[in-house]
């Protein structure tokens, strides 16, 4: 059977942690913890569906000349984040409803939410997906257009039908996540230090039919690293990373507990997205996290 999914468009740009098992990490294969984070990621999809987050989004563009030296321009996004699944789909789609840039607000916020929650976007099909996705990038600043810049898009590597798209390496352990620079996530991630071991796996995409496609319809193969707790396959962070040929695109998010609501979230995402004569940073961090009220 062929693969209808819609591709996520890259450059212009045209998108309760379960419980430990018994077995030591030392003991388990590689093989195993990919089968625990696949099976975590369908589960927190399903807990983090009836959640918004309040997204502060800074994006900052700077020319060749100015790289290293100081910003050309930048902006600030304020929005809902949203995770939803579409009527008659199998994926879900993070929504980025943006209601103020730079401090002015761009449209009724409330009103929106509620449109949302009434589930209009699921009965109103892809279209009205579409719609929303396209509205929220056209915030993003410079020439670069992208969808990608979701935190939660790298995890659809991990589920149970696109890992066979994958060659995974087992690539390091230890309990110290970038206990120096040389393991440092790129966007420079925070320092983040955990009491458990963490397996660091790096993934590569191979084939063709990729999950993420150029303006033009080609393959652009996605690789990076996942940061899993082998016990559960809880992922803590994850680093997408794309060259489309022309823009060299970073993505990566952190994740933490969130003690109100029981599991990790995502805290923040950092991205660059770097061609000859510009780049483009952001940096986006989530707080709170509550529950849909419908």
């Amino acid at each position: 059977m062929s693969d209808t999914r819609p591709g996520f468009a890259v450059v212009v740009f045209a998108i309760a942690l379960l419980a430990s098992g018994p077995a030591t990490a030392q003991a388990q294969s590689l093989d195993e913890v990919l089968k625990r984070s696949a099976a975590y990621v369908s589960e927190f999809r399903k807990q983090l569906s009836g959640i918004v987050a309040e997204e502060t989004y800074k994006q900052d563009i700077a020319l060749t000349a100015r790289i290293g030296g100081g910003s050309g321009k930048a902006r600030l996004l304020r929005s809902d984040l949203l995770l939803v699944k579409p009527a008659d789909s199998e994926r879900y789609v993070e929504l980025r409803d943006v209601f103020e840039v730079d401090g002015s607000p761009v449209r009724d916020r409330e009103s929106r939410i509620e449109t949302l929650l009434n589930n209009q976007v699921t009965r109103d099909g892809d279209a009205r997906l579409a719609e929303i996705i396209a509205a929220s990038a056209r915030y993003n600043i410079g020439s670069i257009t992208r969808n990608i810049n979701t935190p939660l898009m790298a995890l659809i590597f991990l589920d149970e039908t696109n890992q066979q798209r994958f060659n995974f390496k087992h690539a390091a352990k230890g309990k110290p996540v970038f206990a120096d620079a040389k393991d440092h996530a790129a966007n420079d991630a925070p320092v983040f230090r955990v009491s458990t071991e963490m397996w660091t796996i790096e993934y590569a995409e191979r084939g063709r039919n990729t999950i993420i496609k150029g303006p033009d319809g080609r393959d652009r193969p996605a690789h990076g690293r996942f940061w899993i707790n082998p016990a559960n396959g809880s992922v803590l962070i994850s680093e997408l990373i794309v060259d489309t040929g022309g823009v060299i695109a970073t993505v990566t998010v952190s994740y933490q507990s969130e003690p109100l609501m029981g599991f990790l979230v995502p805290v923040e995402m950092r991205e660059s997205y770097i061609r000859p004569g510009e780049r483009i940073s952001g940096r986006a961090e989530y707080s709170k996290f509550r529950p849909l009220q419908k």
